[in-house]
């Protein structure tokens, strides 16, 4: 099933720290059921928990809004 990745591609390796947030019962079971298929597509053993924070950097890394307004306010640097 290799011809069919998901956006997410493989997980790096980070450093992470511990971070919890509520999400509904459906949200829980698609993260759960996307995990399940991550595992498959790339035979890596993956969960929701730890799928979760690669997806939100996706996301943020994706919103072009986002990146335009923190650029805008990041401190300017001499040199």
């Amino acid at each position: 099933m290799t011809e069919n990745k998901l956006r997410l591609g493989p997980l790096p390796k980070t450093e992470t720290v511990r971070f919890s947030f509520n999400c509904s019962k459906a949200l829980l079971a698609e993260l759960e059921a996307y995990a399940a298929l991550h595992t498959q597509i790339y035979d890596e053993p993956t969960d929701a928990a730890t799928l979760a924070p690669h997806m939100l950097e996706a996301f943020m890394a994706r919103d072009r809004a986002f990146r335009k307004r923190r650029a805008a306010h990041a401190p300017q640097r001499d040199g």
